[in-house]
């Protein structure tokens, strides 16, 4: 030790900076074992960094040197240490630049580093060295490139991924299976900083929430940034330089571009020829002593043959030395490439498993070299197909959202995203299409992910989105319907937070039932704040079922009649100190079915119902031809929820006190709307002011035979005909999914006497199962090859045991001693959709 302090001290020297990572030198070389010295005078400078190299060339002992220099002004820290496996000896490779590659972490001046030690190429570790990783807890990684947004395709590789390590953890309690997120940033000109704190936000979003990762400074295995771990890099570098796994190569550009060129023209694939592979130590040294910029190459095994056996694909192989060639391990510039630190990062996180795209599959051929190169154990392998648009072209921006941001600006859940994700690519085995978070990674396998494409359907996910919004409740979604509200700019900045709450809260309520994202609720309640009658009156109403429903002559007299009641102040109208009252039931729990209102006995809800029905019997009209001119009278549409709902959010967003920003959303009062309303019917036509009325021929026979029928019941001068869809009270026509299908399959339950299990075909990619109670009214036989109408989004439950999704429609007579089927129309084809004449399907 004092042998080694006197050859330091005895130059004339200063030692201001220290190289314990990675310094470049001017050949382009680095070293991870050298401790650099910049000295007042270049010729002492170059002696003692001659006498360190010498005195470092110790044999194989147990002693072992480390030394700190704490950089203040001419301070010089030394720190000795000892450790007990041999230490490997060390030479100098020519002079040191002072200043840092942009990749390595720096120990700047000023910093306190006494008592640190340097690593050796000793120090690299596997931690699956000798272990089948198969047999190991799943170490699970995902590894984006901040360069962008986190998309579709890379947020189904982390899914997949976060399952097999959360499954992983649950299979081996207390061991070290974890998810781990790894930052491939290397790409210095396209990595920011910004792009990976929205790739970080996307996963945390999304739920994928790693157990390793940039932001854990105290992992075992980090730095979880490749821009960080330069240092192990080089070393490995070093370690298959000095194993002959690696060489220099001094070849310039213009001459590799010869090369490329030559083999293209004797129709040879491009690849490096090797002219460096096997050069003269000597020739090589000079070349470094020269400066001459170098890449370091793998040196491809002669006859070298890769096989993996990847979970998705099966068996793949390469022949290694006709595919690749040597290819480059660090670059010219010093820093690495990716395969390489892909490869190295793998081996010393402990990966088990990688689960990446099929686009991936080439890069495993280099990866497998050098894993093998280094000893280390190759994870396994799975290699997912592409996601496709409709088209069946790789999904890219044109065909929509991609970015996981944008899906969140659009209203669609976590769980969601990740349910439909999971379903692009892999299934249970089942026809279950809707999963819980605990259920994706109880039923996960990554060796039932499929090699085809999978098409990404938005409709599919808009379903999926719907059926998770279905399981849950107002309170439970009521923030989610804010953060769209804010997304928008439709809140006031400053607004007061109890009326937020209570609009958030009704504007949910009103569009729970018919909601497939988030922002329908924000959409729907635009739609019901603003006021659909054209101002251009009659005439600028474009021919539809409000224009014919208008020339049926019950609009004019009841819109009349609305009118008159408004400015006698005898409509009921909602009550302010009570704004939440159609939206709450008894028990103070929000309503989302469309036919239900809350309130009490003297309440808005209840005091419009009971003048509405006493409307009916004044005007003599009742059904649909009461209710949809009320309907379009009050809110200016044919369709929508509880006329008293939609009033009530109308008045709460009224007036000066309003928290709607009346710029963004066009708010139309109550008051407004009877103006606009009576300005509206002055521009109808005379001939639509009554009803029509059928004219009286008493000399038709017809009209005998029916007054005699009727025992010449008096008819109503309007004519009413019942309909059945009057007194029908069940989910809104328009949110029934009900499709033709194909009874494939037939057989009796065998718990359930009454019971048939049926196959339908529907149009999906496997068909249904589906129980009916059947049996009693119908053979087998009769029921086998049937076309039928299929009630498709009924949520899935089990009849005696037996799993049922859907229902086959039926009808009786009075008595129900008659079943038959619902006939489809006899053009129709399997899997479409069946509408309802007078209902716009449009958009459902």
């Amino acid at each position: 030790l004092r042998s080694f302090r006197y050859y330091l001290t005895s130059v004339k020297s200063r030692p201001i900076s220290l190289n314990n990572t990675i310094f470049k030198n001017t050949k382009g070389i680095y070293s991870s074992t050298f401790y650099t010295f910049v000295h007042s005078e270049s010729e002492t400078n170059s002696l003692s960094r001659r006498r360190i190299g010498e005195i470092m060339r110790f044999p194989t002992g147990t002693l072992a040197l480390s030394l700190a220099v704490a950089c203040r002004f001419t301070t010089t820290a030394m720190a000795f240490g000892f450790q007990s496996k041999p230490f490997r000896s060390f030479s100098t490779i020519g002079p040191i630049k002072r200043d840092f590659h942009p990749l390595r972490a720096t120990i700047e001046e000023g910093t306190d580093v006494a008592g640190a030690t340097s690593k050796t190429d000793d120090d690299i570790f596997f931690p699956l060295q000798g272990q089948t990783a198969q047999d190991c807890p799943p170490r699970m990684r995902f590894a984006p490139s901040p360069t962008g947004s986190l998309h579709v395709g890379g947020a189904r590789t982390a899914l997949y991924n976060w399952l097999c390590a959360k499954k992983g953890q649950l299979d081996f309690p207390g061991k070290n299976a974890g998810f781990i997120l790894r930052v491939e940033d290397t790409d210095l000109a396209r990595s920011t900083k910004e792009s990976e704190a929205s790739v970080l936000a996307d996963l945390e979003w999304l739920g994928l929430t790693w157990d390793e990762g940039p932001d854990n400074d105290a992992a075992e295995y980090g730095p979880y940034r490749q821009s960080e771990r330069s240092e192990l890099y080089s070393k490995v570098a070093q370690k298959l330089l000095d194993e002959g796994k690696a060489y220099k190569c001094f070849c310039t550009k213009e001459e590799l571009e010869e090369m490329k060129e030559k083999q293209e023209a004797a129709g040879i694939p491009p690849r490096y020829d090797g002219t460096w592979r096997d050069a003269d130590p000597e020739l090589v040294q000079q070349k470094v002593d020269a400066g001459a910029e170098y890449t370091v190459r793998f040196k491809v095994p002669p006859g070298a043959r890769v096989v993996i056996d990847d979970a998705v694909r099966g068996t793949v192989s390469w022949d290694a030395e006709s595919t690749v060639g040597d290819f480059i391990l660090l670059r010219s510039s010093g820093v690495p490439v990716y395969n390489f630190c892909v490869a190295v990062d793998d081996a010393t996180m402990g990966i088990t498993t990688v689960i990446r795209a099929e686009e991936h599959l080439t890069n495993t051929l280099r990866q497998g070299l050098i894993l093998d190169a280094l000893n280390a154990p190759r994870p396994r392998y799975a290699h997912c197909s592409l996601i496709l648009g409709e088209d069946k072209q790789k999904l890219s921006k044109r065909h929509g959202a991609t970015s996981c941001n944008q899906f969140r600006l659009d209203g669609f859940l976590p769980d969601a995203m990740i349910n439909y994700l999971a379903l692009l690519g892999w299934n249970d085995g089942t026809d279950n299409e809707i999963f819980e978070r605990d259920e994706l990674i109880e039923a996960f396998d990554v060796d039932r992910v499929v090699k085809s494409p999978s098409i990404f359907d938005m409709d599919k996910l808009r379903w999926v989105n719907s059926q998770h919004l279905k399981s849950k409740s107002v309170e439970e979604i009521i923030d989610l319907v804010k953060e769209q509200m804010g997304f928008v700019g439709l809140l006031k900045e400053g607004a007061d937070d109890a009326a937020v709450d209570d609009l958030v809260f009704a504007a949910t309520s009103l569009a729970k039932q018919m909601m497939e994202t988030t922002r329908d609720a924000v959409t729907n309640a635009q739609t019901v704040l603003n006021y659909g009658l054209p101002e251009g009156g009659f005439e600028a109403l474009e021919e539809s079922e409000a224009k014919e429903m208008i020339k049926n002559g019950n609009f004019y007299p009841i819109s009349q009649k609305l009118i008159e009641q408004y400015n006698l102040g005898e409509l009921p109208l909602p009550d302010p100190k009570a704004p939440l009252a159609a939206f709450i039931d008894s028990s103070g729990k929000g309503i989302i079915e469309d036919n239900e209102s809350g309130g009490s006995a003297y309440s808005f809800p209840e005091a419009y119902k009971v003048h509405m029905k006493n409307l009916s019997k004044d005007l003599k009209v009742k059904g649909k031809h009461l209710f949809h001119p009320l309907r379009l009278a009050l809110t200016g549409e044919m369709s929508g929820q509880d006329i008293t709902k939609q009033l009530s959010l109308v008045s709460m967003c009224s007036g000066e006190d309003s928290v709607v920003d009346a710029n963004v959303v066009d708010i139309v009062s109550i008051e407004e709307r009877m103006t606009k309303l009576a300005a509206f019917c002055e521009t109808i036509p005379q001939e639509y002011h009554a009803p029509k009325v059928k004219s009286k021929n008493t000399n038709s026979k017809e009209e005998v035979e029916t007054k005699s029928r009727t025992n010449e019941k008096e008819t109503a001068s309007t004519l009413v005909v019942e309909d059945p869809l009057d007194s029908y009270e069940g989910p809104a026509i328009t949110s029934l999914d009900i499709r033709v299908g194909r009874i494939t399959k037939v057989w009796e339950h065998p718990e359930a006497d009454k019971l048939f299990c049926e196959e339908v075909d529907i149009g999906e990619d496997e068909p249904r199962m589906i129980a009916s109670g059947l049996r009693p009214y119908m053979s087998a036989e009769d029921i086998e090859g049937r076309l039928v109408i299929v009630l498709s989004n009924l949520k899935a439950r089990k009849m005696v045991g037996f799993p049922s999704h859907g229902m086959v429609m039926c009808a009786s007579n009075a008595d129900h001693t008659e079943v038959k089927f619902v006939s489809p129309p006899v053009d129709a084809k399997v899997g479409e959709r069946i509408k309802f004449p007078g209902f716009d399907f449009e958009g459902e």
